[in-house]
Formats: structure tokens, C-alpha cells, sequence
């Protein structure tokens, strides 16, 4: 109580002094001038924090205790049962194995033989080894042939290559022997011989002919280089008679880049040379000889729907043996235009090559020549075609075009004229063909139609028609001027599969003159019927290793003339089957 009263006035005490404070006098102020040399700018002083640590509470920083606890379980019935997620299955084909190896044997009427085998292996990570052996003979056997008809082609091909990142190549070494026969005497032959003289004539004839071919050469191509590809390739061909020849050609293509275009060049160098024991008058040797050199630039421009290829081709060529050279140019454009996106598609061009004809190829295309050849080169100066391609429908593709090709000193085929004399060669009875040259333009209207009416069956059509002009010769002897051909092929069940083709070849013109009855220079043409040939093949997948095979060749049975007195084999039967493995 005491303490109370001694704070009450103390209070009242500090009380009465400020009050007394403020009543103080009041003082006069004299008049001053007050002269403002800054503007007032007001300041605020700094603030400082004050750091205060919070006092720590020991009590909660204690080490956590160690809780020991035990749990007991015990079985607890339920009747529920979750059911279990399944992932929707996807039908998956199952991806056929790639064997490496195969062979093939088939066998058929006429004596027929065809066998193939075909190995490989892998030398290491990118290396390998393959080699190909081929076989196709028949003992003859056409209807009404009076001379052997058999043949023989057998091959052998091995091949060393290696792949990498940055390049591939390889070396190809084979041979090739071919045995044929001159059987296609004249229907009208030893009309003016007794029926024995014409029978001792025919027996004397030995019509046997054979090829040899010997061929190396190697490929490199290339991912990240200057050049694309380096093609080099040397042929040795002979024949039965004393005939050689040799074919060498060599074919850089490489790319550089010119003002943000690449252009793509490809280089030609290519030599055949060769002779002939004689010539068909048996009166001198043949001998010939030409190098190609040619180089080719073009480069691709792509503008909006519109895409065109632009170039030249320059060729020099040397005769060797007549000391004449020929310098060609040629043009290389080709032009699309995407009328509507890939369902029609607008396309023209002009195109020209130097081509180098050669023994070998010839007989590749007709095996009873007779050898006694002029060899020489054939100057396409001009193709210019223009059509249109696309689809008609997703599976179905078209394309049709027009061309006009000119072209100077065309090899075409010709019968060699005869005569009945018992010391001509065994060609010279009017049962070989020769080669001839003339200047050719051709007229070409093509169709072609492509189908796939399921993953199962494929259909094809195509039609092309032929009209020429020749420069000096009667006809463009032996060049068709229609060909119509359309195939089928269907997988029918995971086993069975089958195709059918049928072909039509339209009238060709030929002649042929008897030097014995008849001296005229130019006989009438004569014209080959048109022919038409069906075949078909079905087989019978028993495992992923084995298939057999039925194939059945022109089925109408049709004895038509391939050439003039050639007639070929009736309906042809052959069954086999493909056996596929590896080591």
C-alpha cells in the first residue's frame, strides 16, 4: 500500500513540472530575411537489423529413443478375388529365314535338264565368298528338224566381296561354255538335188557351233566420296571356228559440287576388238577394232511439282583398224511434272548413247549367227519420248508414253543367202543369220497397267506398237511390230503358289536367197507369222528348305519360228524343286 502511494506522487510531481515548463513567458521575435540556398531534401537513415538468435531448446534436440515392437499376424478370410489385366494379343507374322544357300534340279521332256546351285559365305564381319554354277540343255527333239537340234549352256561365276561403312566392292571371275546348232535349213533346200543327193547333202552337214566366255571384273561403290561408283570389266569370247575376241571397258561416275548444284558425270571407256577367220565368202579374214571414250555430266533442278534432269553426252570414237574417228553428241534431258500429287504424273525427255555392239553380245541375242560378222557401233543420235504415269487406284499403276528414236547404223538380223554346193561351211546352207547395218527411225506407242488386287495376287499387262523406216535396206528385218504380254502370279495358300504368262510377238520380215537357182540381188521379203506362247508354273512350299515345282511352256503347243526356219520346241514339261540350306 505504501509502495501505491509512493508511485502516485511521484507521478503527480513529473506532472506539475511540465506543466510549469510550458507556461513559460513569451518572448517578442524581430523581423529577418531567411535566404534558401538548397531546396530541402529529406533523408531516411539506414536501418539495421537486429540479430537475435532464438534461444535453443535442448529438451527438443534429445537423441530419439529406440521403440521395440512386435507385430502378430494372423489369417484374415476373405472371399474376393481381383481380376487379372491381359495386354490385347497383336497378330504377328511370323518373318520368314533368309538361307543363304540354294540349289535347284529340274527335269522334262525334250530332254530337258536346268540346274542351278548358288553358295555363300561369310569370311568375317564384312567380307564374303559366293559362287554360282548354272546348267540348261536339251537333247532336241522339234518336229520335223532333219538337223541336230540340242544345246547346251553351262556357267560357273565366283565372287569376292567386302561391304563397310564407307565403300563396298567386289571381283567377279566366271566362264561360260554354250554349244549350239545351225539346224534350221531352208524349207525349199536341195530342191533341185535327187532325193539321194539331197540326203547325202544333209548327212555331211555337221551344224555343232560352241561358245567360251571368259569374264573379270570388280565394282566399287562409294557412301562418302567424290565418286559414286568405279566399274572395270574385261571379256575374252571365242568361238568353235577360230573366232576371238576381247571386250575391255572401264566407267567412273563421281560428283562435285558447282554453286550449290551437284553435278553427276559419268565417264565411258570402252574397247572391243576381234577378227573372224573369214568372211562368208570364205575369201578373206575379218578383222575389228573401236574405242569409245565418252563423258557424260548432268544435274537435277527441282522446282515446286516440277523436277528436270539436264545434260550432254560427248563421245569420240576410234576405228582401229580403218584409222577413222567420229565424234558424237548426244542429248540427256529428262523433265516431270507431278499433275496430280502420284495419281498422274507428266513426263518427256530426249536421250542419246554411243553403244558398242560386240560378238558376244549379238549371240547373246541371237545364237546362230554365223561367224562371219562386221562389227561395228551403233549411234543412237536421238530417243524423244513423253507420257504419263501414276495409279489409278492405290493398287493400280499405269503408264503410257509415245517415243520417235533415231538411230545410225543399227544391227539387225538377216538369213544368210545359200546355195547347194558340199564344200560351203556348215553355216552356208542358208541355216545362219547375219548381221546388217542400216539407218532405223521407229515410231513406239507403249501401255502398261500394273495391278495388285490383294497382298496375294499381282496382274500385269503391257502393249507396245512398232512402225520403222529404214534408210537404205528393204524392212527392219526381224523387228517385230507388235508385242502384247500379260502375267499372273498368286499365292493361293501358305503352301501353293502359281503364275501364268502368255505372250503375243507380232509379224516380223526376213530374206533369204538360193545363189544356186536364183540371182537376184533382192529378194521379196519374206514375212514371219506373228506367234503367241502361254506359260505357267505352280509349286508346293513343303518346308521353309523345300519346294517343288511344275512348270508348263507354250501349252497351245504352237511350232512357230523364232527365226526364219527356226522352229522352235512344242508344249515343254518340266518339274523339279528348290532345296534352300546353309552350312
Amino acid at each position: 500500500m505504501i509502495q501505491i502511494q509512493n508511485k502516485i506522487v511521484v507521478i503527480a510531481v513529473l506532472f506539475t513540472f511540465q506543466l510549469s515548463f510550458g507556461q513559460k513567458k513569451e518572448e517578442t521575435i524581430g523581423s529577418q530575411v531567411v535566404n534558401v540556398v538548397k531546396p530541402y531534401t529529406p533523408t531516411i537513415s539506414d536501418a539495421y537489423k537486429v540479430k537475435d538468435t532464438p534461444p535453443t531448446d535442448d529438451e527438443g534436440n534429445k537423441a530419439k529413443e529406440t521403440i521395440k515392437y512386435t507385430i502378430f499376424s494372423f489369417p484374415v478370410a476373405s472371399t474376393f478375388t481381383p481380376s487379372k489385366g491381359k495386354a490385347e494379343g497383336v497378330e504377328k507374322a511370323k518373318k520368314e529365314y533368309s538361307f543363304g544357300n540354294y540349289a535347284t534340279l529340274g527335269v522334262g521332256n525334250y530332254g530337258t535338264l536346268n540346274a542351278e546351285l548358288f553358295v555363300t559365305q561369310e569370311l568375317g564381319n564384312n567380307d564374303y565368298l559366293a559362287g554360282m554354277f548354272r546348267h540348261h540343255s536339251s537333247q532336241g527333239g522339234i518336229k520335223d528338224v532333219e538337223l541336230n537340234d540340242k544345246f547346251y549352256d553351262t556357267s560357273l561365276d565366283l565372287a569376292y566381296g567386302m561391304n563397310d561403312r564407307y565403300m563396298s566392292w567386289n571381283v567377279d571371275l566366271g566362264y561360260q561354255n554354250q554349244v549350239y546348232n545351225w539346224y534350221g535349213l531352208p524349207s525349199e533346200f536341195g530342191a533341185n538335188l535327187s532325193q539321194s543327193d539331197r540326203a547325202l547333202l544333209v548327212g555331211a552337214i555337221a551344224p555343232k557351233h560352241s561358245y567360251n566366255t571368259i569374264t573379270l571384273g570388280g565394282k566399287m561403290e562409294f557412301t562418302e566420296s567424290i565418286f559414286d561408283k568405279v566399274s572395270l570389266n574385261y571379256t575374252r569370247f571365242m568361238d568353235g571356228l577360230d573366232s576371238a575376241e576381247n571386250r575391255f571397258s572401264f566407267k567412273p561416275s563421281f560428283k562435285v559440287s558447282v554453286m550449290d548444284q551437284t553435278i553427276h558425270t559419268d565417264v565411258i571407256v570402252d574397247y572391243v576388238g576381234g577378227s573372224f577367220a573369214a568372211n562368208y565368202a570364205n575369201t578373206q579374214a575379218i578383222k575389228y577394232g573401236f574405242t569409245n571414250f565418252g563423258i557424260v555430266p548432268s544435274f537435277v533442278v527441282t522446282e515446286d511439282d516440277w523436277t528436270l534432269q539436264l545434260g550432254a553426252g560427248l563421245f569420240y570414237s576410234l576405228d582401229n583398224e580403218r584409222s577413222k574417228n567420229k565424234i558424237y553428241l548426244y542429248p540427256q534431258f529428262n523433265a516431270s511434272y507431278n499433275v496430280v500429287n502420284d495419281l498422274m504424273i507428266f513426263y518427256v525427255g530426249a536421250e542419246g548413247s554411243l553403244e558398242q555392239n560386240s560378238y558376244a553380245d549379238l549371240v547373246g541375242q541371237n545364237s546362230f549367227l554365223s561367224p562371219t560378222l562386221d562389227i561395228k557401233p551403233t549411234s543412237k543420235q536421238y530417243d524423244v519420248f513423253a507420257g504419263l504415269k501414276g495409279k489409278l487406284a492405290n493398287n493400280v499403276n499405269y503408264n503410257i508414253n509415245a517415243s520417235y528414236v533415231n538411230e545410225e547404223n543399227k544391227a539387225l538380223f538377216k538369213s544368210n543367202n545359200y546355195s547347194e554346193v558340199a564344200t560351203n561351211k556348215d553355216y552356208a546352207f542358208g541355216n545362219s543369220l547375219a548381221v546388217v547395218y542400216d539407218g532405223v527411225t521407229t515410231t513406239s506407242f507403249y501401255g502398261e497397267l500394273k495391278a495388285d488386287f490383294s497382298e496375294n495376287v499381282t496382274f500385269g499387262i503391257n502393249a507396245r506398237f512398232n512402225s520403222y523406216s529404214t534408210d537404205s535396206k528393204q524392212e527392219a528385218w526381224n523387228l517385230p511390230t507388235i508385242k502384247v504380254g500379260s502375267s499372273l502370279e498368286a499365292s493361293i495358300t501358305k503352301q501353293w503358289f502359281a503364275g501364268f504368262n502368255v505372250f503375243y510377238v507380232g509379224e516380223r520380215k526376213d530374206g533369204q536367197l538360193n545363189t544356186s537357182i536364183n540371182y537376184i540381188v533382192d529378194p521379196t521379203p519374206i514375212t514371219l507369222k506373228g506367234y503367241f506362247d502361254a506359260n505357267a508354273h505352280v509349286g508346293y512350299k513343303y518346308s521353309e528348305r523345300l519346294t517343288a515345282f511344275l512348270r508348263l511352256n507354250n501349252i497351245a503347243n504352237q511350232q512357230y519360228e523364232r527365226w526364219l526356219n527356226y522352229s522352235v520346241q512344242g508344249f515343254q514339261v518340266v518339274a523339279g524343286a528348290n532345296y534352300k540350306f546353309d552350312f
